[in-house]
């Protein structure tokens, strides 16, 4: 039987990924081609941030150890973030008028990660890569969630798009320094055995990285599509890779297992909210019509 630390997030997730496809039925009908995983972005992004929202309350004590030990009552801002991710989940999930005030304040709370947790850990110990790549995955979640808040008015766009251009590049030079790690976010899990073409896969997943990237910052007429494609390369991966590491995963690895599904599935939501407001489609915010 599953412990309440791997059954409440997946609960939450699992909720609030049924209940987004639920709701973006008529958007994902209407849409064309690869236009249909840009609608999927927002939901993409919003499950993941329920299965952390229920992991910060279920599994507060370990988690609160992360809190800056100059700030006071760390449950209390564990408890906290893990309500904010829900309520933010929710709102995008659902696509109500609310949404995009949700991303806006889950994109500064992200930024507000990188800088009191991620910056002085790479301070402290710059030569290691897995701490550069937990602050540029933070800074690139922050960029999604500004994504999605994003109107047509172009200088949150372009923080947007660099928030998540610049950790694609990063991640991009790591899969081709390192193909044997899993790819999507270059975190310390290697392949597993069972996977073939193991270092194929890593060069593919760095060549959709940098491409989209590059695309990003330049705002190429590509780059929708780029970012599109690679939205969906890393929605895959969760899918046929990181979901059976999971479902396979002996009872100590499940809550790594977890973490890992969530982390890539939150990835593929950011970048594919980034595709939302990259040129090569109508301008827009990534917010649908019927929420504005």
């Amino acid at each position: 039987m599953l412990s309440r630390l791997i059954f409440w997030p997946w609960f939450a997730g699992l909720v609030t990924l049924v209940s987004g496809l639920f709701a973006a039925r008529k958007s994902f009908s209407a849409a064309e081609g690869l236009e249909k995983v840009i609608v999927l972005g927002p939901i993409f992004f919003a499950a993941p941030l329920a299965v952390f929202g229920a992991e910060h309350l279920t599994n507060a004590r370990s988690i609160s150890q992360i809190v800056p030990p100059w700030m006071p009552a760390h449950l209390f801002w564990t408890w906290f973030v893990g309500l904010a991710e829900i309520s933010a989940a929710v709102g995008i999930a659902l696509r109500t008028i609310h949404a995009r005030i949700a991303a806006m304040l889950l994109g500064i709370m992200f930024i507000c990660f990188v800088l009191m947790i991620h910056i002085p850990i790479v301070v402290a110990n710059p030569h290691s890569r897995i701490n550069w790549a937990v602050a540029l995955r933070d800074l690139a979640f922050a960029g999604g969630a500004l994504a999605l808040a994003a109107t047509p008015a172009k200088p949150l766009r372009i923080v947007a798009g660099v928030f998540v251009a610049v950790p694609l590049l990063f991640f991009a030079v790591e899969h081709f320094l390192h193909p044997e790690f899993a790819p999507g976010v270059p975190l310390g899990k290697v392949t597993p055995d069972w996977v073939p073409l193991r270092a194929f896969w890593g060069c593919l997943t760095g060549a959709a990285l940098l491409i989209s990237g590059a695309a990003m910052l330049l705002e190429s007429r590509r780059a929708r599509l780029a970012a599109a494609s690679l939205g969906s390369l890393l929605a895959l991966l969760v899918l046929f890779l990181y979901l059976p590491i999971f479902l396979t995963a002996a009872q100590p690895a499940l809550l790594e297992g977890i973490n890992y599904v969530g982390d890539t599935l939150l990835f593929a939501g950011t970048v594919l909210l980034a595709a939302a407001i990259m040129p090569g489609g109508a301008p827009r915010s990534a917010v649908p019509r019927d929420v504005q």
